[in-house]
């Protein structure tokens, strides 16, 4: 049993701010407020005195790479566990593009087994289609009787434009949600830096906008077309923001995803980077950065995702035409959206962590946290402006651009099904 006291709430669910004490018998809030004192003293609870620090529910990340299984030199779903509950994350939503794909049973067993052992709540995706051909759907059906929790072809974009609209009607059917990797490899010369003034300078091909901003046309319409929930995944281009926007404008069940490195950065990180700012879709110019912030604070960009992708450091060592794309960002990512987003005043902190807890546990059919009574004991506890400096990871990866920054945002504790899963003091107890 734990009793929270003194901690400034932040609840996006009920719109509570303020200081309100909460107490947590097995995975259950049980009560909060003035009447936790008097039990919690006669029950013996454990005190955890968040005193300054804010209490927010539990973060969850609808888009994150735990490379298990097939690549787990780069991550597993232990230490990817271990990383998100150091970020403050209680749920991940895995995609589906491991070694093999999750296009059958069997794997999609294999990674919720796992994940059951982690401590925090794991959620796993399926593939759009097998193997990640874009020729055949999966079984749909089964998959999400299963418990998949959506679908997506993530890594590689769906082309055949009949498959797709087969597999929205699918999903639709099945109230599962369908996120696009829209990336059309026929404007891409070279992936994972943007067309221009960098990769130019660089003598480097480079990914145009156009790759992104003709695949989010299409499935925008085809959104509206079918009734399916579509998410537009890690949105880079300003152009595609504005063409959600018209698509939410118009009645699709059409959402968006953004990353920190997103809205944080521009395609000039690559020259300060190197490889750390290599990544699909590429940073793009620094309009497309403000258009992507333009896009949170009206609600066009639902959430905040990492699109977390550990890679090893030899890997991320190549030159830049071979090195992969993707970085890690379970454990700078409250930090980056309270820098990026909250600090400017771009949104308030309680915006925040409805895109980085309500909504994503929306799109994917879960009721969202809250701190109130007979809720699950799914916590964060942190220090909105307290200062850390990012390192010395939980993740197996350190391929990011973020290392040594000073960020706001640390976190004190995470707390999943009633028990501390990371605490400052301790590291990880997952």
């Amino acid at each position: 049993m734990y009793y929270i006291k003194n901690g400034y709430v932040v609840d996006p669910v009920t719109g509570f701010e303020g200081k309100k004490d909460i107490l947590i018998k097995d995975n259950m809030i049980i009560e909060t407020g003035e009447a936790c004192r008097e039990l919690a003293a006669k029950s013996g609870a454990e005190v955890i005195d968040a005193e300054g620090l804010v209490v927010a529910p539990g973060l969850m990340d609808a888009h994150v790479h735990f490379r298990d299984p097939g690549f787990t030199y780069k991550e597993d779903i232990k230490t990817g566990a271990a990383a998100a509950a150091k970020g403050g994350f209680t749920t991940v939503v895995l995609m589906a593009n491991t070694k093999p794909p999750v296009d059958n049973p069997e794997t999609l067993k294999y990674v919720q087994d796992k994940g059951e052992a982690t401590g925090i709540h794991v959620l796993q995706t399926a593939t759009v289609t097998r193997g990640l051909k874009g020729q055949e759907l999966v079984d749909m059906e089964e998959l999400a009787g299963l418990g998949a929790a959506g679908f997506t072809d993530d890594g590689i974009p769906v082309l055949d434009e009949k498959l797709l609209l087969e597999a929205m009607k699918k999903a639709k059917e099945l109230d599962l949600p369908v996120s696009l990797h829209e990336e059309h490899p026929l404007f891409i010369e070279q992936p994972g830096v943007n067309q221009g003034v960098i990769s130019e300078k660089l003598n480097y091909g480079g990914a145009s906008k156009t790759a992104e901003d003709i695949m989010v046309a299409r499935d925008s319409v085809l959104a509206l077309h079918t009734g399916a929930t579509v998410c537009i995944q890690h949105i880079s281009s300003g152009n595609s923001v504005e063409l959600v926007r018209t698509a939410k404008k118009l009645g699709a069940d059409i959402h968006a995803e953004a990353t920190p490195h997103h809205f944080t950065l521009n395609e000039e990180a690559v020259l300060l980077y190197g490889t750390n700012a290599r990544m699909n879709p590429p940073l793009r110019t620094e309009e497309d950065r403000l258009k992507i912030i333009e896009g949170i604070k009206d609600g066009t960009i639902d959430m905040i995702v990492t699109d977390h992708a550990p890679h090893s450091e030899e890997e991320k060592a190549r030159e830049l035409a071979q090195a992969p794309s993707g970085i890690t960002g379970l454990e700078t990512s409250l930090g980056l959206g309270i820098l990026s987003l909250v600090q400017p005043g771009h949104i308030s902190l309680k915006k925040l962590l409805e895109l980085m807890s309500t909504n994503p546990a929306r799109l994917y059919r879960i009721v969202p946290g809250c701190i109130e009574r007979g809720e699950p004991a799914d916590i964060v506890i942190f220090g909105e402006n307290e200062m850390w400096i990012a390192g010395e990871y939980a993740s197996k990866a350190s391929n990011t651009p973020f290392t040594g920054w000073e960020l706001p945002g640390r976190i004190h504790y995470t707390i999943c099904n009633g028990k501390i899963v990371y605490s400052c003091e301790q590291g990880n107890n997952t």
